[in-house]
Formats: structure tokens, sequence, C-alpha cells
């Protein structure tokens, strides 16, 4: 491939290359730390809309990670962002938990069931009948569907629960409409990660271990890609996909020289 500028910024994925169902994968500490001291722009990025930054940032400092609360991106943020680049001031009747709707509190929208401008779908652990009723009428009646993320299926210690994906998918078939979503392989959730830490695609990184959504969402912002096999993607599957990573490495550990 032709030759790129040196990395002066890096995005890392969360689950599976950094942490794995709450323990911290070998060399995720180095890594981080490194990147502290190197003094270098990065984020790491989640798809989960579920936390806020600080929550984040608290549960990752208790398994030995220090990242700095405006050193974390969710696919929450990058809804909210968008949604004010779109419509500044607006108002969304929300399913999600606090990481999302604090995201939109903190661009002034209103939280409403009463003719909102949009539906926005997030994660949560209690989605309600009544909830997703509520979201296919006010679609129906002229709200703009808008969710989170795509995943389909999200990591618990139990095995898979069905997330934002899943539901998006009964709510479209009940509505006819399908949702824009912000979150990766969006890369409109990399550029936006990219603005807030004044960073340029061409001399960035994106770290993550799904062909689907890191690499995929990576490459389409225009950065450098690195594939770990410490999340989903097994190497056999890489050569499934019609494109492939700057490069594969086994786990996080590999890339701290790399700093």
């Amino acid at each position: 491939m032709a030759d790129r500028k040196p990395i002066e910024s890096w995005l890392t994925d969360m689950d599976g290359v950094l942490i794995h169902e709450g323990v911290p994968i070998p060399g995720a500490d180095a890594f981080i730390k490194r990147l502290r001291e190197s003094g270098k722009p990065f984020l790491v990025l989640t798809n989960n809309s579920i936390y806020t930054p600080r929550d984040l940032h608290a549960r990752l400092r208790r398994m030995g990670l220090e990242v700095p609360i405006e050193s974390i991106w969710t696919s929450a943020l990058a809804t909210a962002q968008f949604l004010e680049d779109q419509r500044p001031g607006g108002s969304a009747y929300v399913i999600g938990e606090a990481g999302l709707t604090t995201a939109l509190h903190d661009i002034g929208y209103i939280l409403t069931d009463h003719d909102p401008d949009y539906v926005v779908l997030g994660e949560t652990r209690t989605y309600s009948f009544e909830a997703m009723t509520k979201a296919v009428r006010l679609i129906n009646a002229g709200a703009r569907f808008i969710c989170t993320n795509p995943d389909e299926t999200g990591p618990s210690t139990e095995g898979p629960l069905p997330a934002t994906g899943a539901v998006a998918a009964l709510i479209t078939k009940a509505t006819g409409k399908q949702p824009y979503f912000a979150g990766k392989p969006n890369p409109l959730m990399m550029r936006t990660g990219l603005n807030a830490i004044g960073a340029h695609s061409e001399t960035s990184a994106m770290i993550g271990d799904r062909m689907d959504t890191d690499v995929l969402a990576g490459m389409e912002a225009g950065m450098q890609t690195f594939l770990v096999l410490t999340g989903l993607t097994r190497p056999e599957q890489v050569e499934d996909f019609p494109y492939r990573p700057s490069q594969v490495v086994d786990s996080i550990a590999d890339l701290v020289e790399r700093v």
C-alpha cells in the first residue's frame, strides 16, 4: 500500500481490544500509559450508549486503566453531535440509559413524548413493550428515527444480549421506516471523534476487533486500521471481507511500540 504519514493520534475500540468481560486484555495498561506519556491525542470508543464518559472512566479505572474522561467517545455522544448539527435545540423521545439522555441534555435537547422531532433509540437493559409501542406511534406520526448504533447483540457474562440493532429491526418492521445509525460502522462517529480531539484522518489510526464495524468505519474515515485478534474476528474470517485492515496483530500489546 502507499506510504502513510506517521500516526499522530489513535482511536481504539474498548470491548475486545482493551477489555474482555470486565477484565483488561494483557498489554492494554501499557498501551494507555504509553499514549498518555506521549502526549498524542487519543480516544477510546464504544458503540455502547448506556454509560456516560464519566461512568466509563470510573469503570476502566477500577480495572487499572487510566483513561481521561475527555478521551472517551461513545455512540451516544456521536448521536448528540449529529442531532445538534442537524436540528439545534430540538426535541426527542428517547429509549435508552443515562449515557444517551445525558448527552442529549448537554446539547440542550428537550426529552418528550409529545410531538418530538426525533425518536432516538439506544441501549438499555429494560426495553419495554410500552416504550417500543410509543416509539412506533411517534414515528408513524412523523418523528424521525435515529439509533445510536446497529449492533444486534451485546456481550454479557451470561452470553449475547439483544441490542439496539435488534430492537430497531422490530420498530422498522412496525413502521416501515429505516433508522439512521450514528455509531460504527458509520464513519460519522470517527469523524466527530477526530474533530473532538483536533486530529486529522491522514495521521490517525483506528484499532478494533471487528472487521464489520471498527475496521470498516476507520477505513471509510480515511484512517490506518489495525485489527486485533482478541475479540470477535478470527484470523480465517479476515478474508471473508472485500476490504482489509492496514495490519492484523495478535493483540494491543503488539502496538505499544508503535505509539
